[in-house]
């Protein structure tokens, strides 16, 4: 029963869906920036929100997704959880690949922060994180479920804290939500202690800076 039920956690929480949940946590969510001259995620009209969603749906998980089904279809992968090491390369490149191609997007259509900083920066971290993850992955394994969850709770953190009124709940959440993440993994030997840790600590960290220093920087 508990395998039953790390296994589903795993999938419901798989990296390639975390940005959507922080999304949808922060655009649907009541909130308002401390600065009320820059735009703001909740008050963004319905069909905008909708736009960007759909953005995010396509380049971070559908494109990804299928990329990845098709690379083990091709015997490029063993499985599609990707659990040999050197198997992870190749996807997280393309992974890169796909939220710098997103970033450039939002920056070329809707430029000088036209939207709210949040939605150029996630994509930009996404890449950040996501080239981490090759450089330590060339040396040894690291949870990329881990490191899912720490760009959610970084992201969360980041945009509660430019906020004069945001739910402080939802941050407890989504460090349950990572806790319960990183015990699935364990539970499951797909990861020892040390590397659910370093990928959550490394992708929170890289996360919640990004957002918090690159707006000023670009």
């Amino acid at each position: 029963m508990m395998r039953q039920l790390a296994k589903a956690i795993s999938w419901i929480f798989l990296p390639l869906f975390m940005p959507i949940y922080g999304l949808l946590l922060t655009l649907y969510i009541p909130s308002q920036e401390f600065d009320i001259s820059k735009p703001s995620m909740f008050e963004m009209t319905d069909g905008l929100k909708a736009q960007i969603l759909f953005l995010f749906l396509v380049f971070v998980t559908i494109a990804p997704g299928v990329s990845f089904v098709l690379m083990y279809k091709r015997g490029l992968l063993s499985s599609v959880e990707m659990e040999e090491r050197k198997e992870r390369l190749f996807p997280l490149f393309i992974m890169l690949s796909y939220c710098i191609l997103l970033f450039f997007l939002f920056w070329k259509k809707a430029p000088n922060y036209f939207l709210p900083v949040y939605i150029y920066i996630l994509p930009l971290t996404g890449g950040i994180v996501a080239l981490m993850c090759m450089i330590l992955t060339t040396r040894f394994k690291i949870s990329l479920h881990a490191a899912g969850t720490g760009i959610f709770v970084g992201y969360l953190c980041a945009f509660a804290s430019n906020q004069i009124e945001f739910h402080s709940s939802i941050i407890l959440l989504g460090i349950l939500f990572s806790g319960c993440v990183l015990s699935a993994r364990l539970h499951l030997n797909k990861h020892t202690p040390n590397q659910v840790y370093l990928g959550w600590g490394l992708a929170f960290l890289a996360t919640y800076l990004c957002m918090i220093w690159l707006p000023e920087l670009l």
